[in-house]
């Protein structure tokens, strides 16, 4: 049975909801002094109310880190296409708009996110990454 941790045993981040350039998508921006927990290109696993999904982090022009949506698998996280963004899903369906505060929970730097409302709390089952060579190999194959 695996451990589980709350949004107060680990380090939030404050982001904003915004819309990503002209479009009508939605983003969470993060700040660029959070890059450090955030790095660019990894495909990393990102929790809306309980549900768990894959997200590959990106950076802003600045610098500044962003997730621009949640999906089922890591392959579908690098490549959406025509996948169902959970991200884009959770936003349409909650109370969080463009402009408004978010909040990011770094379960594990670099691995696992928790997204939440603010002054919403969460629970999140505490999973540690792969060892890199088992990522390598996860990888390879799922490409």
């Amino acid at each position: 049975m695996p451990d589980y941790v709350s949004e107060e045993t680990v380090e939030t981040v404050t982001g904003t909801v915004a819309r990503a350039g002209g479009t009508r998508r939605h983003e969470l921006r993060l700040p660029a002094d959070a890059a450090d927990d955030f790095p660019a290109g990894e495909v990393v696993r990102v929790v809306l109310d309980g549900d768990e999904y894959h997200a590959q982090l990106r950076r802003r022009d600045d610098g500044a880190p962003v997730i621009r949506g949640a999906y089922d698998t890591p392959s579908l996280a690098r490549d959406p296409g025509s996948a169902t963004n959970h991200l884009a899903a959770w936003l349409d369906d909650g109370p969080l708009e463009a402009g408004r505060s978010v909040h990011v929970d770094v379960v594990e730097p670099g691995f696992k996110y928790g997204v939440r409302v603010p002054g919403e709390s969460a629970t999140y089952a505490a999973t540690e990454p792969p060892d890199s060579s088992l990522s390598a190999i996860a990888e390879s194959l799922d490409e």
